[in-house]
């Protein structure tokens, strides 16, 4: 007759810990395999089909033409990375703090949000290049329009997300907040502008990305060059030259920079977050 042994809690403890390992090493498998394995198979394909079909390079380069060209021209590259970078974050800087600070001035009074919020959206419905040409006559090319017109992008995010946030408050902890006779601001600062944090950083990680496309446009309207051209214009001289394996890595230098813009913004957002909203604490786990 065999005897059942009851495991004690050190044992226990150290199979949930091993359950936990094994869960966390599925859920990176997951998370990261199969994006992984989807960029090999794309790249592989990019890389032999031009070859296959004899395209050339000026119509279709293959990754292998984008690097050399990356490596050719990284002189110009870098230089136009670093302009368009810090133009795309003064502009996303003004979009949150003009953005953020509107939104509250508007759910601050019900009339101005009735007067105003319509108008921020009819300027949304303006197409940028129609009135980008108006901005550079304004305020000149070069920098300041390009901060400006990378401003205008990012900027309804910010504020569409906030106003909605700021009107989302639960309606029990408002009347506790006036059952305690809290004053506007004391409610808008202790409750409101906490409730809407999770609303107020999707907005922001909507506008990292428009920021960096407001400031690449502004720069094939507005931009300058002798070395003082992001990469909007590189991208238009390029394309004029016929030069296709470096407009592809002024693209892809491009779309590089708003994943990391993105993927930092995201990261503040779970700081921020993840100590009591049930979005970032989920993602924790």
């Amino acid at each position: 007759m065999t005897v059942k042994t009851v495991p004690t809690n050190a044992e226990l403890v150290n199979e949930s810990s091993k359950l936990k390992v094994m869960k966390g090493k599925q859920k990176f498998n997951l998370k990261y395999l199969g994006p992984i394995l989807a960029l090999v198979i794309f790249l592989s394909l990019w890389q032999f089909i031009p070859a296959l079909l004899d395209i050339k390079p000026f119509i279709l380069p293959k990754p292998t033409d984008v690097v050399a060209a990356a490596v050719k021209d990284w002189h110009l590259l870098w230089p136009a990375m670093q302009i368009t970078i810090f133009e795309s974050v003064i502009g996303f800087i003004l979009s949150a703090v003009v953005g953020i600070g509107i939104s509250v001035l508007l759910a601050s009074s019900r009339v101005l949000e009735i007067s105003l919020y319509p108008y921020a959206v009819i300027l949304q419905t303006i197409p940028i290049v129609a009135i980008a040409p108006i901005i550079v006559i304004w305020f000149g090319s070069g920098f300041n329009s390009i901060v400006i017109i990378s401003f205008l992008i990012g900027f309804f995010p910010i504020v569409s997300n906030t106003l909605m946030g700021l009107n989302s408050v639960d309606k029990n902890m408002g009347d506790l907040f006036k059952l305690y006779n809290a004053s506007k601001w004391q409610t808008m600062v202790k409750l409101r502008i906490p409730a809407a944090m999770p609303f107020i950083m999707s907005g922001l990680k909507v506008s990292c990305t428009l920021a960096i496309i407001g400031s690449i446009t502004g720069e094939y309207i507005a931009g300058i060059g002798g070395g003082k051209g992001g990469l909007g214009y590189a991208i238009t001289v390029a394309a004029v030259q016929l030069k296709t394996p470096y407009l592809f890595a002024c693209a892809i230098a491009g779309a590089l920079f708003g994943i990391v813009f993105y993927l930092i913004v995201s990261l503040v957002s779970r700081l921020v977050l993840k100590s009591w909203h049930e979005s970032a604490m989920e993602a924790e786990k």
